[in-house]
């Protein structure tokens, strides 16, 4: 794509993003901006080729069309203050400019009155999951309503080539990061358990851990690639008093789907009261 894309921040998810959309050839480095609070720490973007990096974000804002925010919220208040100060000494055109925000629970309201130093600012809410970074992630964004829709296109363009994209409306967004965002904790959990009870069964770590892994692998290309529903396919794998329905039995008695229910609710819940903070 023959555009300028630049990350405030350059760190791990900002480098998961960045660099998945550099490899996949979808941006040429010299179109690459980066800024963040020390140059040398922006060193693994140089190794990519990326010679834009910036301590000023103000200077990256200058030379892109789409900008990815990927500070920690609570930086967001600071860094837009700075960015307001800057345009006032040398205003510029900003109005084809377009925000990408990956904070959590920073909403699209939060985000306009933050950026409203210069009128009716263009602003898409993501939120990507840590797997972006292995280019098997999931990114929901929701779009603000002054978006255009090529504009719209252009980012989704840049977010599918390393993950699985889909737009969603805003009321939803907290809980989508409750399943995919913070889903991987829990599935790390499973594969740790699992190798446990290898490692209990006699099965060494490593192939234990190997073993885990690419089970759940399996079973979530399972569950994608035949489009049956998890339940059907747990019962294929269920013969009629056989080894694995014992175990399945012992998952039940001490409520396995309750307490993933229970996680992905807790987590949404504490969301909405990490928004109202920021």
């Amino acid at each position: 794509m023959d555009i300028s894309v630049g990350f405030i921040g350059g760190g791990n998810m900002a480098k998961a993003l960045g660099f998945g959309m550099l490899k996949k050839n979808l941006l040429n480095p010299s179109n690459v901006h980066v800024s963040g609070p020390h140059i040398q720490n922006l060193q693994p973007w140089k190794n990519l080729g990326v010679t834009n990096l910036y301590e000023k974000n103000y200077q990256l804002v200058c030379n892109c069309q789409i900008i990815f925010i990927c500070v920690k919220p609570q930086f967001f208040k600071t860094m837009t203050h700075d960015l307001e100060m800057e345009y006032e000494k040398s205003p510029i055109d900003l109005k084809n400019t377009v925000w990408v925000s990956i904070m959590a629970g920073v909403t699209l309201d939060k985000l306009k009155d933050a950026l409203s130093f210069y009128t009716n600012p263009k602003i898409i809410r993501t939120m990507p999951n840590t797997p972006v970074e292995v280019g098997s992630g999931v990114i929901v964004y929701t779009p603000g309503s002054n978006v255009m829709q090529d504009e719209v296109l252009k980012v989704k363009t840049l977010l599918q080539s390393i993950s699985l994209c889909s737009e969603i409306p805003e009321n939803i967004i907290n809980s989508a990061s409750a399943l995919s965002g913070s889903g991987p904790a829990y599935i790390y959990q499973v594969i740790e358990a699992l190798a446990d009870g290898g490692v209990k069964m006699g099965i060494p770590r490593a192939l234990s851990n190997q073993f885990a892994a690419q089970t759940v692998l399996g079973a979530a290309q399972m569950v994608l690639k035949s489009e049956k529903h998890p339940g059907l396919l747990k019962d294929e794998v269920c013969s009629p008093g056989g080894s694995t329905i014992a175990g399945v039995h012992e998952l039940e008695k001490i409520g396995i789907r309750n307490a993933f229910m229970n996680a992905v609710q807790a987590a949404k819940l504490r969301n909405d009261e990490l928004g109202k903070q920021n």
